[in-house]
């Protein structure tokens, strides 16, 4: 069968930048203590990875981007149905993309405000007043058993369709590449769209690391 390009390079960098970062950022949040700073390190880079992804929706190249994958009710059936084929998301994997996202950018935005009672804070944290820290400290702890299942779940899908669908996923996102009997490659997002999509990214991290806070 012919090969096209279903995944662009940012886009395999970000996806498994971002699951070694959640995985990271959950064995330091158990370790605590001292670990506790690499915790917020790691969720500042999820959240970078977050942002950057977001941008990268639209104006990465064509599989990258929402509007190319985000399907509506009709064509999840019609998937289920097995009426639909396409290189790059499949309707269900759309959506799980879309859930991932937003309980990370969920998790690092209640994460920048969040306390421990002990000795961590969120680089955010002096922004606002302790009972409302609590508060969101509190969203914080419910959603991060909800990314493990979602992970897992994540993990789960790729091995069913590895294994019993005998469709290869995993090359795919490390090499950019797919074998396929129909489709077309992809194309844009360009070095000028990447860099774009960086500079706002780091833009994010910068703003939600706190710095500026001392020159107030």
């Amino acid at each position: 069968m012919p090969r096209i390009r279903v995944w662009d390079l940012p886009l395999r960098i970000f996806h498994w930048a971002l699951a070694f970062c959640v995985i990271a950022a959950y064995i330091s949040q158990s370790i605590g203590g001292n670990a506790m700073v690499w915790h917020s390190r790691f969720g500042l880079a999820v959240l970078g990875l977050v942002a950057f992804r977001l941008v990268w929706g639209f104006v990465g190249s064509t599989n990258a981007r929402f509007r190319h994958f985000v399907r509506g009710p009709k064509t999840i059936v019609a998937y289920l149905r097995g009426q639909w084929s396409g290189p790059g998301h499949n309707p269900l994997g759309a959506l799980s993309a879309l859930v991932l996202l937003g309980v990370a950018l969920l998790l690092t935005l209640t994460g920048l405000f969040a306390n421990d009672d002990i000795a961590f804070e969120g680089p955010l944290y002096t922004l606002i007043d302790k009972d409302l820290s609590d508060r969101i400290t509190k969203i914080h702890h419910w959603f991060e058993p909800v990314i493990l299942i979602l992970v897992s779940l994540h993990i789960a899908a790729i091995a069913f369709y590895v294994w019993v669908k005998k469709q290869p996923l995993v090359k795919p996102m490390m090499t950019g590449w797919k074998e396929v009997a129909e489709g077309e490659s992809a194309t844009g997002g360009g070095l000028g769209a990447f860099f774009f999509s960086l500079a706002l990214a780091i833009a994010v991290v910068v703003a939600a690391s706190g710095v500026w806070l001392t020159f107030i």
